[in-house]
């Protein structure tokens, strides 16, 4: 493996001009361009990061902690502190990397309203913390670049008629017709401000408190480039683009998805293959499918993760339906262009589950009744405003366990852990790398004191732990939290051991019951049969009928619990998980 080469900037310098020139025309970019240069060797020299083939820069082991900075408390000690201990002493042999939700001064929206893009929220430690984490997880930081904070400097000194910033906001005539947008809220996307300047209308796609930035301004954007050249120098080996869809605005469009935004993000990887090459990108844009996996670019270009957003609405269309036919079909479909990419898989993270990301995939009255099974089992949703004006559903507020099992229903606890262990499942057999709530990682249910609190519906499932009661909770192995992590415990293991399970791994979807859905793994190096049965009832299944081959003499072995077994019917019990190795041999 090569140490980054200090001449890799100037290797890059025709692609990142080509980008400069496409955004601001060729004029701005012969400016630009120094700049950016010497900005991307500083990073270079300041890091000597390893570069790896782009290829092997994702493994079996990966798997990726979403969790908040202060997600657990002890009195006094700064939270970061804290969250290394859960790290250290509970999850390590589970997660890979870490996913710091944002953690730098904020005003609002649990972080995403940033104040200072640079510092660590004092509240809760500081950046030698962070250090601290970086030398054992693989961290992803949140590069929330869409948007900042009304009290940032940035936009106190447009306020106040500071000419370094009263290009950096989008100020438009309050009667502009900007029908054509797409929205993922119900507020205004124009806000008023009275500024030393006078009165002056803002554009804030997500809140009041969050003003958009003006990217057609190259000072905007090589300020961007210089924070996320700065996270990679504090330890962050993925990079999350929050909100990204929105990032360029155009009156007349959409905004969403424009030609100029798929620019930013091309010019971003470039900048880190440069740079620092082993840091990846991964995009959250919560939006149809279809658009979603065109972040991926040619495969070579722009993310080289992308949010696998239609899968959690999927799945919980399976668990409520007791059948996988759309989840089915839709994973048969899935793939990326290239072996650098692969899809972030996840079923919860500090958002609700999304439904726009299945517009195309479920019917309407499939999308209806997931929104009763949120609001029946303690939940809540959040809704947007379409295009005619008239609301729609966009997410389901839940914790992921809840959304799971009926809080009304009285279940036993081990089905309850078995139904949520089962899903668990059938994620982490999908090709990807597999991305874990902390919430969903230790079995919460809905926080709801802190939804009577606060009053917001996302609230439900960001609820904060204290040390004490989480350790003993961990230790105890009758406790629910102790069973899911037990269980999640055995997953990984398999999952990390096996090369049939690396992220990029071939998979494909034999026809199986409607309540079964199965997957092979793996290819030359052993394939891995995963059986998941998303109803209440018990299942039979034939083994060899799935592989399309006959058993070998020997059987198979069955990974999660090491038995072998030699029969082609098996019975899989509900919510039942099987994953088979089948070796090569004669029948």
């Amino acid at each position: 493996m090569n140490r980054s080469d200090p001449g890799a900037v100037e290797q890059h310098g025709g692609s990142l001009h080509g980008h400069l020139a496409y955004l601001y025309g060729e004029r701005d970019a012969a400016r630009l361009l120094p700049r950016l240069r010497a900005r991307l060797q500083q990073t270079s020299e300041r890091t000597r990061i390893v570069a790896v083939p782009a290829s092997l820069r994702l493994t079996t082991r990966d798997a990726v902690l979403i969790t908040y900075a202060d997600q657990v408390g002890a009195g006094r000690e700064p939270p970061l502190r804290t969250l290394r201990r859960l790290l250290d002493e509970h999850l390590a042999d589970v997660v890979s990397g870490v996913h710091l939700l944002p953690f730098y001064p904020s005003t609002s929206d649990d972080g995403f309203s940033v104040a200072d893009y640079r510092q660590v929220d004092q509240a809760l430690g500081d950046w030698s913390d962070v250090t601290a984490l970086a030398g054992r997880y693989r961290l992803t930081f949140d590069a929330v670049i869409n948007h900042v904070s009304a009290s940032s400097a940035a936009f106190l000194g447009f306020l106040h008629g500071d000419a370094r910033y009263q290009e950096h906001f989008i100020t438009l005539d309050p009667e502009t017709d900007l029908s054509a947008v797409v929205r993922p809220r119900t507020t205004p996307l124009l806000t008023r401000f009275d500024t030393s300047r006078g009165e002056r209308f803002v554009w804030t796609t997500f809140s009041a408190d969050q003003i958009d930035l003006n990217f057609a301004n190259p000072e905007v954007l090589l300020e961007v480039i210089d924070v996320l050249l700065t996270y990679v120098e504090r330890g962050a080996r993925m990079l999350r683009l929050d909100a990204v869809t929105f990032l360029w605005k155009e009156v007349g469009t959409s905004c969403v998805h424009l030609p100029q935004t798929h620019r930013i993000i091309q010019l971003l990887r470039a900048c880190l293959e440069a740079a620092a090459p082993d840091v990846v990108l991964l995009t959250e844009t919560n939006v149809p499918h279809a658009e979603n996996v065109s972040y991926f670019g040619t495969g070579h270009d722009e993310a080289q993760l992308v949010y696998n957003f239609a899968l959690p609405p999927l799945l919980l269309h399976a668990v409520a339906s007791g059948q996988v036919g759309e989840l089915r079909a839709w994973a048969r479909e899935l793939a990326t262009p290239s072996d650098e990419t692969a899809f972030f898989n996840f079923l919860a993270s500090h958002d609700g589950v999304g439904v726009r990301p299945v517009e195309d995939l479920l019917a309407e009255s499939d999308v209806q009744r997931l929104v009763r099974r949120a609001e029946e089992h303690g939940g809540q949703v959040s809704y947007r405003t379409r295009a005619d004006g008239e609301p729609a559903a966009y997410e389901l507020n839940c914790s992921l366990f809840d959304l799971v099992n009926d809080p009304r229903a009285g279940a036993a606890l081990e089905l309850q852990v078995r139904r949520f262990l089962g899903v668990h499942a059938l994620m982490l057999s999908l090709a990807g790398v597999p991305g874990l709530y902390v919430h969903s990682l230790l079995g919460s249910r809905n926080a709801h004191d802190l939804h009577a609190r606060t009053g917001h519906a996302r609230s439900l499932n960001r609820g904060r732990f204290e040390w004490a009661r989480l350790d003993a909770e961990l230790r105890d192995p009758a406790h629910r939290r102790r069973r899911v992590l037990d269980g999640f415990r055995r997953l990984m293991a398999v999952r990390s051991r096996h090369p049939a399970f690396h992220p990029r791994s071939p998979q494909r979807l034999p026809d199986a019951p409607d309540a079964v859905f199965a997957l092979v793994r793996g290819g030359v190096d052993g394939e891995v049969l995963c059986l998941h049965n998303v109803a209440e009832r018990a299942v039979s299944i034939d083994v060899a009928a799935l592989l399309g081959r006959p058993l070998p003499a020997a059987g198979y072995r069955d990974a999660l619990d090491g038995g072998w077994a030699g029969a082609s019917e098996i019975t899989l019990e509900p919510f039942g998980t099987r994953w088979l190795e089948v070796p090569d041999g004669p029948a």
